[in-house]
């Protein structure tokens, strides 16, 4: 249950940082709310998650979810520079993201 609570924690997380975008730096209310509630929302069940998986797992996972869905919403949403090292990287942030939760003892 920490996993699932964890991955939707890290989905959040990818709506506020797009919110932040959005909200013009908080200048539209209505974005601005739905972008302070996504944070608090991510941060919540990182917390919840975070009371049965080890904390350094639970936080890196959390933003390795939160970097590499933010960097392709980018590339998709924003028309973001797609470049090969770019997606190497990503890749690599996705790539130890998988690794820890494989590796976690939990």
């Amino acid at each position: 249950m920490a996993w699932i609570l964890l991955v939707l924690a890290g989905a959040l997380e990818i709506c506020w940082v797009i919110g932040l975008k959005h909200s013009d730096g908080f200048t539209r209310p209505g974005i601005t709310v739905v972008t302070l509630l996504a944070a608090l929302l991510s941060l919540g069940l990182l917390a919840q998650a975070a009371k049965t998986l080890e904390l350094g797992v639970a936080y890196a996972v959390w933003t390795g979810i939160g970097v590499g869905g933010t960097a392709i919403v980018g590339f998709w949403l924003f028309s973001e520079d797609v470049t090969v090292a770019r997606v190497v990287c990503v890749s690599l942030i996705l790539v130890g993201t998988v690794g820890l939760k494989v590796l976690s003892p939990q």
